[in-house]
């Protein structure tokens, strides 16, 4: 389970080491004993020993993090397996610790936001029941009547959480996916991301001589978007007859209408690198402002609800002294 603040933060300094080192010109087997030795946290130093052991086993870095166990998210292990192939790892490890940085910032920025209402709502959940308490005296009922709003709630958001983890498998992430996809702001955020994910991962294959349909095939997994995987794969016996993928892109009707024209235009030029390289900046660039703007208003939307909700137990509070059917509203209406 990943999230907290810190756990993504030390994700991103693991690649953000591995970015370092290999771009240095220091080995992969090298560079994962260096950090192995010094790990952003103790508990790396397992699962990178495993990888080190695999390499020096003769198997390829992504065969390595597979057979480490379920370390990291199918996500990350889709697209180091497109660095891999592409000879640029060290440009996937930066994209995974911009991913991990940006993922922190995020979820520190909701934390923040999210304490005031999330403690007001807490108090109102312990004082309006308080009156009764006090009359009665009655420790079950008031536990009922407290805990018995907030124990669902807990175990609601950390379903959600749960639910949200990169661990999981691919039919239960394309779930997850149709659900936020009419989110407002936060579900275009997810699929400007992963689009900027695929035009990264096939600019780089394409750029280490990777044939356009192995490309594909390798970056649709490295995207994280279970429905443009599933939708590109039933492509290949087309491509292999002779049809384009921007005829495949165009035709599919799930890609934007910028991203159908600059990668037909890219195609047809023989710069199909350049505007994958656009596409990568614009939709990361558009993807990462929505998602800190979806960051943004959702603490304000819990804030709406629970100043409604504290609202509407004040006025049931007082209509339940001075309302037509309380003892003192029937005295002041004379009956």
């Amino acid at each position: 389970m990943i999230f907290t603040p810190r756990q993504f933060t030390q994700r991103a300094e693991l690649y953000h080491q591995l970015a370092q080192l290999t771009s240095a010109g220091i080995g992969l087997l090298r560079a994962l004993e260096q950090i192995q030795r010094h790990p952003p946290t103790a508990s790396f130093r397992g699962p990178l020993r495993q990888v080190i052991l695999e390499l020096g086993g003769g198997y390829t870095f992504t065969e390595s993090l597979q057979r480490a166990g379920n370390w990291l998210p199918e996500f990350d292990v889709a697209l180091l397996h497109a660095g891999e192939h592409s000879g640029r790892l060290d440009v996937c490890f930066r994209v995974l610790a911009d991913h991990y940085e940006d993922r922190a910032r995020i979820t520190r920025q909701m934390i923040a936001d999210l304490a005031y209402p999330v403690a007001l709502a807490h108090f109102a959940v312990f004082i309006f029941p308080l009156v009764d308490f006090f009359q009665t005296g009655n420790v079950v009922v008031y536990a009922a009547r407290t805990l018995g709003i907030l124990l669902p709630i807990y175990a609601a958001v950390a379903l959600v959480i749960f639910a949200c983890q990169g661990r999981h498998g691919e039919r239960w992430r394309a779930v997850i996916e149709s659900l936020l996809r009419g989110v407002p702001v936060l579900g275009t955020a997810r699929r400007y991301l992963a689009l900027a994910r695929l035009a990264g991962a096939l600019e780089a294959l394409i750029s280490a001589g990777v044939t356009i349909i192995e490309a594909w095939e390798i970056a649709v997994r490295a995207c994280g978007s279970p429905a443009i995987r599933r939708q590109a794969t039933t492509w290949k016996p087309e491509l292999v007859s002779g049809a384009t993928p921007a005829e495949m892109v165009v035709a599919s009707g799930m890609f934007p209408e910028m991203f159908e024209h600059l990668y037909m235009t890219g195609e047809q030029t023989g710069k199909l690198d350049e505007s994958l390289g656009q596409l990568q900046r614009y939709y990361q660039e558009e993807g990462t402002r929505k998602m800190h703007a979806a960051a943004q208003w959702f603490p304000r939307l819990i804030y709406l609800l629970v100043a409604l909700a504290i609202g509407y137990k004040v006025i049931q509070f007082w209509m339940g002294i001075y309302g037509p059917n309380s003892d003192l509203g029937r005295i002041l209406n004379g009956n």
